[in-house]
């Protein structure tokens, strides 16, 4: 059996406004086995986007409990979350989050700033994570002057550099043409089948559907959860 990665237990989330609190999140339990790829689904303001930044720990729980490799989240100084989330997890954004005059090797290599590999080391896992999404050819290049399907490529060799055990994926396709959607998604697919757990946060139902299971949120809680029926056809047929 897999082990278990993420274990939400009662998950409540809080914000304290001046006449009444407002809840993101209640009673949300479910788990995920390592290795898995599974996506959060809902509308606007359903909670998922606060439900994303709990899990990777960005934001704390009000309520319930978190644990991750059977850490609790509450039992966790911010230095040691900070240290998890740079060791473990990765992270992949609509906006893409790149510093545009940086040049892709730059970029990629921003998370690798914060440990002791040495320099070698450090180029070396670069160049392999700019491979794995083919771009060895843009290794010098700005940036700011790629496409907006290279970018998120570079985003995804960033998240790919410390060897992650979980991928966060919010909203990769948003911002991305049919083409360069099929190919982000063709790349989260492969990092599954290597072993990666891919979490992916969408709206989308075709682009939920690549993952083995979908979590639906609305309202704050688990409207369902449910494995994917999968259907051949081509990727592109996904974004048209």
């Amino acid at each position: 059996m897999n082990e278990i990665s993420i274990e939400v237990k009662n998950l409540r989330k809080e914000y304290q406004e001046e006449e009444a609190p407002t809840i993101a999140l209640s009673d949300v339990s479910f788990t995920i086995k390592k290795g898995e790829f599974v996506s959060i689904m809902g509308p606007s303001g359903s909670g998922k986007s606060t439900l994303l930044h709990i899990l990777s720990f960005l934001d704390r729980p009000t309520g319930g409990s978190y644990r991750f490799f059977g850490r609790g989240i509450d039992d966790m100084t911010d230095i040691e979350l900070a240290h998890v989330r740079n060791k473990q997890m990765g992270f992949v954004f609509q906006s893409f989050n790149l510093l545009s005059r940086l040049t892709v090797y730059d970029n990629v290599e921003i998370p690798l700033l914060y440990s002791d590999i040495a320099p070698a080391e450090r180029e070396a896992k670069v160049r392999e994570a700019v491979h794995s999404v083919g771009l060895e050819e843009k290794l010098f290049i700005e940036a700011g002057k790629l496409s907006g399907g290279q970018k998120q490529r570079v985003a995804i060799a960033r998240a790919l550099v410390v060897n992650p055990d979980t991928i966060f994926a919010d909203e990769p396709t948003g911002n991305l043409d049919s083409v360069s959607g099929a190919q982000v998604m063709d790349i989260l697919e492969k990092l599954h089948d290597k072993g990666h757990t891919v979490i992916l946060v969408t709206h989308e139902t075709y682009t939920a559907e690549f993952a083995d299971r979908i979590i639906r949120i609305k309202d704050g809680t688990v409207e369902s959860d449910k494995a994917v029926e999968k259907v051949r056809r081509s990727k592109t047929e996904f974004f048209k």
